[in-house]
């Protein structure tokens, strides 16, 4: 049978221990195919998710992470994963992963673990002036017909239906030259229960699509000859539990470019209205002179 797009995610996150004759936290994860070689970012941040939650208390749930992409890594080889226990609180623990492949830093990473506790709750609404996931085209929908390798990984291996408001830009960039969009997205088939799953998963999907502000803030499609992107670094905060196997709206502005470089932030929220996490990052953006603004 052949595997599904989410059977290869949870085979991903079903890290190896291989610290067991050094008595150290090591773990090895494989990596997902690339069509341009190179490790998708957002792997590498859930498996280092899963790889520190292995060492903390079960009544500890990540709330945080800040981690910065120092190589490219290579999907066609396995990443290991090496955790620090460097802070274990009343309240709080702390975790460093470091990530390698041939020995080598691709990743440098710390997460924060909090115990459940009471305290004051308020976050920004929801837009509730947005199509519903129902109504919008998928990413197959949208790129049938387009023999390339990437527009084939986009509509068939990704683990996540990703539906785009107002509309997707990996062709052309419809409408006004705005610094901002929204992403409905959820898993393309339900989960396991275990909600450690659904925050790693959470992290994984955090990376798709938060730089495209950027881009469509200039006019400027997935497809333009010489465009460069990568992911510089990204932190996430977990706010409140939800299932990433349900609709979920990913709604991200690009507050600034400049230097080869574009910072963008994101919400991601249950249907519901609940917000779940928030998230920021800064890529590397690199184009011809003759494209750019």
């Amino acid at each position: 049978m052949t595997e599904t797009p989410i059977d290869e995610l949870l085979s991903t996150l079903d890290l190896t221990d291989t610290g067991a004759r050094t008595s150290a936290d090591i773990y090895t994860g494989m990596s997902q195919w690339q069509p341009g070689g190179r490790v998708f970012g957002g792997q590498v941040l859930a498996q280092s998710v899963v790889a520190a939650t292995r060492t903390v208390p079960e009544d500890r749930t990540i709330h945080s992470l800040h981690g910065y992409f120092l190589r490219p890594g290579d999907a066609t080889k396995p990443i290991t994963f090496s955790v620090a226990r460097i802070h274990d609180g009343r309240s709080f623990t702390a975790r460093n992963v470091q990530c390698y492949q041939d020995g080598v830093p691709i990743m440098s990473l710390i997460g924060s673990f909090q115990q459940e506790d009471a305290g004051l709750d308020h976050q920004i609404d929801m837009p509730t002036d947005l199509p519903e996931p129902e109504s919008l085209p998928t990413t197959a929908e949208v790129l049938r017909g387009v023999d390339h390798p990437m527009a084939r990984n986009w509509s068939e291996r990704r683990a996540f239906d990703m539906r785009h408001v107002p509309s997707p830009i990996y062709l052309s960039v419809e409408g006004e030259r705005v610094d901002h969009q929204a992403v409905w997205m959820k898993a393309t088939s339900p989960l396991p229960d275990d909600p450690g799953i659904h925050r790693a998963a959470l992290a994984y999907a955090s990376d798709y699509s938060l730089l495209e502000p950027i881009l469509r803030r200039h006019g400027v499609p997935w497809v333009t000859p010489g465009l460069k992107m990568a992911s510089l670094d990204h932190a996430m905060w977990w706010h409140r539990f939800g299932r990433v196997d349900e609709w979920m709206l990913y709604v991200q502005e690009s507050p600034n470019a400049i230097g080869g470089r574009g910072l963008s932030l994101g919400r991601i929220y249950r249907r519901d209205g609940a917000l779940m996490a928030s998230v920021a990052q800064e890529g590397m953006v690199r184009m011809p002179v003759a494209a750019a603004d």
